[in-house]
Formats: structure tokens, C-alpha cells, sequence
């Protein structure tokens, strides 16, 4: 058994080509509806025209943004922010649950695991449409500073990508090898099998790579986040310098990836039909996770603004009332609703910790952590420490499509996924069903105590015992 995985080393990997009941899973890479073809035309008609909007960006500059001096930053960092916190849905979740051996994590871990490789792309072209010559960001790389937070940033996130790859590709290599079998006149599959046929040495060595892979890839996610907050934290911009900022963003992102993995799985469920894969208890158990994330984002939003007051600094305190009841008091307390409110009412229930229950819980955090982000970034640049002349941002019709395109271009990719790989792992599935009754009752045994009376035999115990 291997102790980061809790794979059986002795289990036999099914013939490809017989997978009964789990048919099922290869029904969108084999058949697609017409369906599938109108969604996929619609997110790329919408990704595209962003594109558009970009080219515009380009010719006539950064001017046709609401981005000014000395609101440099605005809806691209925000929507930067957002995206590399969705990508802690993956990884890090997958990675503990695996570690904890968590059954029930079998049907959601790669549906975790691919939100985060795709939307670290979008991620990281938040940062390339913020800037005015796109061409310059390899400056970074050619001529950066290692003191810059700015290297801090593009080296995690590097690597967070390299090993979030990896990550989902290792577990993806049986189910290739059935789609390699299944169809075989798609070459790609054969390439992408590596050979594999289910060997007890091949078999060895994946259980080996994923344990590796699910012990190195949490601190690697939780180091982006904190890295990312770093950019902020780094300067001495009121509200932003704060030792808080690390777990503080680091505690948002894994609260977004829960709320983000929730929201693609009842979508998968819904549209696959696969609900005896995405049972309600697998909602349940990430509901009780987004509740405890929601109350711990709670004490750290209230620690960071009850120190911000307690502290009294001028520059500080104006941009803490300008969150509270200025002219960004509306996204903070929606903020706060979306965040705390509804979904501590919703999922502190069980009657509503239902898959609805979670799912509507799930985009009010999506759309309270995008506000949060936006209410870290902009009030705080409204408000800088020199004394000018108060200049407003409004994001504009450009910002607001190439957001829209990212959103629609990542559900896109999704979906693609969906179409030439299983979202479900097949293999696993099997593998945790073919976990015999005797493997629970050996493993429950050695936390209990032993039984006596067993040991010495019926007659002689009751002896004992008179």
C-alpha cells in the first residue's frame, strides 16, 4: 500500500475495453450532442471578440482603458488575483485530499486538477493585456532583479504551472491507454500513453510519481499565493503593507478554488449525467470545507481592518473609510454578504447543504472574492500617500469584453477537456471499487482494540471472565 496514495500495489488494472458500468464516462469523447457544439461556437464567438477588443487596446493605447496614473492597476491585476486564486481548486485540494486518503475524492480530484492548469493561462495573460507593450514583458526575464517581487512572481508561478501539469497528466495515463484502445486510429492517444499497459512495475512507478507529486505540489501552491500577495505587500501603499497579506491571499484562494470546483462539478453532473459519480456526498463534504473557509476568511478580513483602525494612520484610515462608507462601500459590504452571509446561512444547515444549496453558496463566493479582489486593488491606488488631485476609475467597454473573453475562453478549454479526456478518472474509480470488504475490515481493526474473547477461543474466555 502506498502510503501517500493508499493505491493497492495488488489490484488488477481492468482490461480497457471492459469497463462496464463505467461506460458511462467515455460517452462525451465518444458522442457529442448538438448541444456541445452551440456551447463551444458561443464561448468562442465571445472569446474572440475580447481578442478584438484587445487589437483596439493595442492601436490606440492604454488610453481607451480607465487605467490612469495613479490607478495603474484595475480590472486586469483584479481578474489576475481571481484566477490564480481559482487555481488553488486543483492541486492543493486534490493533493490533501489524496494525501488524507479521502475516497470520496476519487470522482473530483481531476476536475480539480484541470481548473488549474487551464486557468493559470488566463492568469498570466491578465498581466500581458495590462500592459502597454506586450513585448516588454519578457524584460522581465531578460533583464529582472531577483530583489523584485515581480521574478518572485514569474518563477512560482513557472513552476506552479510545470508542476500542475504534471500533476494532472501522471494519473491521466491509464485512462489514455483505454482511449488508446478504444480508438485506436487517434495517434495522439498512443503518444500521449507512454507505453502504459497496466503492468504491476508500471503501475509501481505511477503510485510512486503521483505521491511525489501530491507532496510537492502543496507548498509550491500555497508559496504562489503568497507570492502574489507579496507584490502588493511589498510596497509601502496604505493597506497593502501588511505582514496579513500572505495567508490572507492565500486563505481567499483556497476558499475561490473550493467555491469554483463546486460550481464545475454540478455543471459536469448536470450536463453528463453523471450523478452516480458526483454523489451529494461529495457536495456535502465540500460544502462543510467552504463554510470553515468562509469563517476563516471572516476572522482574517476582520483582522486586517480592526488593526488598519486600531492603528489611526491618516493615509491609512482614508482609504479604510473609503471601503466602509465611500465611494467603494457598496462592492465591500456586497463583498461581505457574498462571502459570509449566505454562505454560512446556506451551508450551516443541513436541509440547504444540498447539491443547490452548495452551488448557489458557491457563486456568491465567486462573485464576493472578484469583489474582494477589486476593493484590495483600486481603493488603495485612488488613494495614494502624495497629495493629488482625486481621479476616479471607471473600467471601461475594453476591459469589461477581454474579461468576459478570459471567463468564456477558460469554460471553453474546459469543455474541450471534456471531450478528449475522462473528467472522471475511470481507473481510480475502478480501483476503489475493487477495494475488497476483508482490505476495510483489516484496516478498522488496527484502530481498535484487539478482541480477546476471538483470541482465546468462546469457551475458554467465558472461563476467564467467571
Amino acid at each position: 500500500m502506498s502510503a501517500a496514495t493508499g493505491l493497492d500495489r495488488t489490484a488488477v488494472m481492468p482490461a480497457p475495453t471492459d469497463l462496464g458500468p463505467d461506460e458511462v464516462l467515455l460517452r462525451p469523447i465518444l458522442k457529442s450532442g448538438p448541444g456541445f457544439y452551440w456551447l463551444a461556437a458561443i464561448l468562442a464567438a465571445l472569446g474572440f471578440g475580447g481578442l478584438g477588443a484587445w487589437v483596439y487596446q493595442l492601436y490606440f493605447g492604454l488610453g481607451v482603458t480607465g487605467l490612469n496614473w495613479p490607478v495603474f492597476w484595475g480590472v486586469y491585476i483584479t481578474n489576475f488575483v481571481f484566477f490564480i486564486g481559482i487555481s488553488h481548486a486543483g492541486t492543493l485540494i486534490s493533493a490533501i485530499l489524496r494525501l488524507c486518503h479521502a475516497e470520496w475524492r476519487r470522482p473530483i480530484t481531476r476536475a480539480a486538477e484541470v481548473i488549474t492548469v487551464m486557468v493559470l493561462f488566463f492568469g498570466a495573460g491578465s498581466v500581458i493585456v495590462d500592459l502597454g507593450r506586450p513585448d516588454r514583458a519578457l524584460n522581465v526575464i531578460l533583464h529582472g532583479q531577483i530583489r523584485s517581487p515581480l521574478i518572485w512572481d514569474v518563477v512560482s508561478i513557472s513552476t506552479y504551472l510545470t508542476g500542475s501539469v504534471i500533476y494532472l497528466f501522471l494519473p491521466l495515463i491509464p485512462d489514455i491507454a483505454i482511449l488508446r484502445d478504444r480508438l485506436p486510429h487517434r495517434r495522439i492517444y498512443r503518444w500521449l500513453a507512454l507505453g502504459w499497459q497496466g503492468t504491476e512495475r508500471q503501475k509501481h512507478i505511477l503510485e510512486k510519481a503521483i505521491a511525489v507529486m501530491a507532496v510537492i505540489i502543496v507548498p509550491i501552491a500555497v508559496s504562489v499565493h503568497t507570492v502574489v500577495s507579496w507584490v502588493f505587500a511589498m510596497t509601502i501603499q496604505p493597506m497593502w503593507h501588511s505582514t496579513i497579506f500572505g495567508p490572507y491571499f492565500v486563505v481567499g484562494a483556497i476558499f475561490s478554488g473550493i467555491a469554483a470546483l463546486i460550481v464545475a462539478m454540478a455543471l459536469i453532473r448536470r450536463f453528463y449525467h453523471l450523478e452516480d459519480y458526483l454523489k451529494d456526498v461529495s457536495f456535502n463534504n465540500l460544502g462543510l470545507l467552504l463554510l470553515v473557509m468562509s469563517l476563516l476568511w471572516l476572522y482574517f478580513t476582520f483582522a486586517e481592518y480592526l488593526t488598519t483602525y486600531r492603528g489611526g494612520e491618516p493615509i491609512h484610515m482614508a482609504v479604510f473609510y473609503t471601503k466602509i462608507s465611500g465611494s467603494y462601500a457598496v462592492p465591500f459590504w456586497s463583498m461581505v454578504v457574498a462571502c459570509f452571509v449566505i454562505p454560512v446561512a446556506l451551508l450551516s444547515n443541513r436541509k440547504t447543504r444540498t447539491v443547490k444549496g452548495c452551488v448557489v453558496a458557491s457563486l456568491f463566493v465567486l462573485v464576493g472574492m472578484y469583489l474582494e479582489r477589486y476593493t484590495i486593488v483600486v481603493p488603495t491606488l485612488s488613494k495614494p500617500r502624495l497629495p493629488i488631485e482625486v481621479i476616479g476609475y471607471s473600467p471601461t467597454w475594453v476591459e469589461w469584453s477581454l474579461t468576459i473573453s478570459f471567463f468564456s475562453l477558460f469554460i471553453l478549454l474546459y469543455l474541450l477537456f471534456t471531450k478528449f479526456f475522462p473528467i472522471i478518472s475511470i481507473w481510480e474509480i475502478q480501483e476503489g471499487r475493487e477495494k475488497s470488504i476483508a482490505e476495510v475490515t483489516e484496516r478498522i481493526q488496527g484502530y481498535l482494540p484487539a478482541n480477546r474473547f476471538q483470541e482465546r477461543g468462546g469457551e475458554g474466555a467465558v472461563t476467564t471472565a467467571r
